[in-house]
């Protein structure tokens, strides 16, 4: 069992459209017995919140099934349940550092790190631009699959 957990700021827009596409790039795969996927933030700032309505309009609008999800905090003691802690951001990478305090077995990277673009994956709750952060998500969640 391959176990990824996508992390973002806030836990409602890019960390979970990434949990979403490779939730559907899985299933279309027929490997979703292969993998446990979840999200979760780095800030406590939507603790309990549903995904940004922009994220859902957006993955509804491309066919990616939004299942149920509130917003939460990844914690240290939960480190060594993931094989992959994908983060979209440097400041994500900053958050995950302060809340690991290390990454020893090596399972923290950047999505779009896994691709030939490697660049971190714009916020959309800042730029409004959801169609742009669903096509980063999808190239670095297809480049994860298939390095999988």
């Amino acid at each position: 069992m391959i176990r990824i957990l996508f992390v973002c700021h806030g836990n409602i827009c890019r960390s979970t459209m990434a949990q979403f596409v490779m939730e559907d790039l899985v299933r279309r795969a027929g490997r979703e017995d292969e993998f446990i996927i979840d999200s979760a933030a780095t800030s406590r700032e939507e603790l309990g919140n549903p995904p940004h309505h922009g994220t859902v309009a957006k993955l509804r609008e491309v066919g990616v099934l939004v299942g149920r999800h509130r917003a939460r905090q990844i914690t240290r003691a939960e480190y060594a349940d993931w094989d992959h802690i994908v983060y979209m951001d440097e400041e994500n990478a900053w958050g995950l550092e302060r809340i690991l305090r290390g990454d020893p077995d090596g399972k923290v990277s950047r999505l779009l790190d896994w691709t030939d673009s490697p660049r971190d994956v714009a916020d959309p709750w800042y730029t409004g631009d959801f169609d742009a952060t669903y096509e980063d998500v999808l190239a670095g969640c297809q480049a994860l699959l298939a390095k999988l």
